[in-house]
């Protein structure tokens, strides 16, 4: 093997020994990090939604569309609405869902269980009811108030969607006893379906206007839609209704549907998730909802939701960075992965290196211990044979022979050629030794 590579080698050898055991520490710290701090998202997630063909179904696969772009599959799981979104959420059968504001009950100590994404649009509470049977029991085509359904036969939806809850809060303050009314739970789309046949004469959702039930509906003929002339006193009364108004037209320009503005009382949805859920996860569903839910709609301007207003439970941090902040710096430049690991590591690994470089200052004088002890270490035999010598308590001949046995594995010895000088100056001194050793020998 050629010298040259020979030292160089022997170098990166010693190097590599002398650094080791910081660069083995800084790797074990960085993985204990690693698993501590979990950055990398699962890969499933369970999204609970709604009834099937609901508003809450269409985002859900659109947020199954979006995740799956970064390798997440969101398995949607059908409910019968938000109060049973809630208890999935409670029950860990859901990492995620919709919940709209005012029907379901959310007491303080869930607090510390559910982190919301903020407020994602706002769902009218839209009574439809059929024009004969508005003539049939009131003697008008149309109705102007909650008051006028006592004997109807209405549906308020199932008990988990929430909204029979919320009708029955507004009976109650229009001084009406649900028992007045013929009250039916059915749920949306046979619910629907009986309407159309005239089993029913009125049915009530709660949802936002790109559920396929609405639009149907609101262009059926002989079907109307109830005008909440109240809606102002509605929100006035409830936190949690706010009052909207369906624009003239806005369905349909060309046929003028409707044909003048319907005012509603909305409450507003949130996407809810337990606080155990993957920050990374939160911080996807987020951006997501930003793009999702920031255009312009029937009952908001552009950019005006997601909102961190209207929440019932605590924000979580990496919804209000998304809403606040767009799109993360280093999410512009990298992988989502990468700046996700970085995004989430970056402190402890501030930490980490701040430790590792004080660490890494004795790594050039261990370096160069380990070199010289190529050499030093056998200054001991040396010493211990003229010693010896001067004592006179062995045989010159056997103190020479161990001076030469010494002189071999010394020209053994390779060393960098910027620590040679010590390697010379050990020869040196070896034949130091062997002069006074001869000087001995002379005389005799």
């Amino acid at each position: 093997m050629p010298k040259t590579l020979r030292y160089t080698l022997l170098s990166l050898r010693e190097m590599l020994l002398s650094a080791g055991p910081f660069a083995l520490l800084t790797i074990a710290l960085l993985a204990l990090t690693y698993w501590w701090l979990n950055p990398n998202p699962p890969k499933r997630v369970v999204l609970a939604t709604g009834p099937e063909q609901s508003a809450y179904e269409t985002f859900g696969k659109r947020y199954a569309e979006a995740l799956a772009r970064y390798g997440i599959e969101v398995e949607l799981l059908t409910t019968q609405g938000s109060s049973d979104n809630l208890d999935k959420l409670r029950n860990r059968q859901a990492d995620l869902g919709f919940v709209q504001g005012g029907t379901a009950d959310i007491g303080y100590d869930e607090e510390d269980t559910l982190t919301s994404l903020g407020s994602l649009f706002v769902e009218p509470l839209w009574l439809f009811y059929r024009e004969d049977a508005a003539r049939r029991l009131r003697k008008s085509p149309v109705i102007g108030s909650l008051a006028e359904l006592q004997g109807w036969r209405v549906n308020v939806g199932t008990p988990g969607s929430g909204v029979p809850r919320l009708f029955n809060t507004l009976l109650d303050v229009n001084r009406i006893a649900p028992s007045q009314l013929k009250l039916s739970q059915l749920e949306q789309t046979p619910a629907t379906v009986a309407f159309l046949n005239g089993e029913l004469d009125a049915v009530v959702f709660a949802s936002a206007p790109e559920s396929l039930m609405v639009q149907m509906l609101l262009q059926t003929p002989g079907v109307k839609l109830l005008d909440f002339a109240q809606s102002e006193a509605y929100s006035r009364r409830f936190g949690y209704l706010t009052p909207v108004v369906m624009p003239q037209g806005v369905v349909d320009l060309a046929k003028n549907i409707p044909a003048r503005n319907v005012r509603l009382v909305a409450s507003t949805t949130s996407l809810l998730a337990h606080v155990d859920t993957h920050p990374a996860i939160l911080q996807l569903f987020a951006q997501t909802a930003t793009s999702l839910h920031g255009g312009a709609s029937w009952f908001s301007r552009a950019r005006e939701y997601p909102s961190l207003e209207h929440s019932e439970v605590p924000i979580s941090p990496e919804a209000q960075r998304a809403i606040r902040g767009g799109l993360p710096f280093l999410q512009r430049y990298l992988p989502f992965w990468l700046a996700n690991l970085v995004e989430r590591m970056w402190l402890a690994m501030g930490l980490i290196i701040a430790l590792a470089l004080p660490l890494s200052r004795i790594v050039p004088p261990l370096y160069a211990f380990r070199i010289r002890s190529r050499v030093f270490r056998w200054y001991a035999e040396l010493r211990d044979i003229e010693q010896h010598h001067e004592q006179g308590g062995e045989n010159p001949q056997e103190l020479q022979a161990r001076l030469e046995a010494l002189e071999d594995k010394v020209e053994k010895i390779v060393v960098p050629l910027s620590y040679t000088d010590e390697l010379y100056a050990l020869r040196n001194n070896i034949h130091l030794v062997r002069k006074k050793l001869r000087r001995v020998e002379e005389p005799a």
